[in-house]
């Protein structure tokens, strides 16, 4: 498959990771993947990240983020626009996920944010992927 959609790549990898209870998962830098990682920090989703830079190339080292339980805190992912079909959305077809529970990623012309942001900033933009 190669590498046609990074951000697939890098939703399936912590995917991957979590389902074997991995502490923390590394994809490949981007600025777009960066800014989401930002997000799901500040949103709870993960613990941290950090960027690494091993010489010639830059990665970002995710945290994953477990309760109590052992369980992950992250209980699904999707891609919402892909490479061959771009999803754009405006404010007014931007709905709560999941009734508010969940939260999406929306590349917008003032940056990356989370669709509770959008709502809230009126603003939209290419509808990147949900958490939950």
């Amino acid at each position: 498959m190669g590498m046609t959609d990074p951000i697939a790549d890098m939703l399936a990898r912590m995917r991957n990771a979590l389902m074997v209870r991995h502490q923390e998962v590394v994809v490949p830098h981007s600025k777009m993947k960066e800014a989401m990682a930002v997000l799901f920090s500040e949103e709870g989703y993960v613990r941290d990240f950090r960027v690494a830079n091993d010489g010639n190339r830059k990665n970002i080292i995710i945290h994953l983020k477990y309760n109590d339980h052992g369980e992950s805190v992250i209980r699904g992912m999707k891609r919402v626009s892909k490479p061959g079909q771009r999803v754009y959305v405006n404010t007014k077809n931007l709905k709560p996920v999941l009734g508010g529970l969940g939260n999406g990623v929306v590349s917008t012309s003032r940056g990356i944010k989370t669709v509770k942001q959008c709502i809230t900033e009126k603003v939209g933009g290419e509808y990147i992927c949900q958490i939950w």
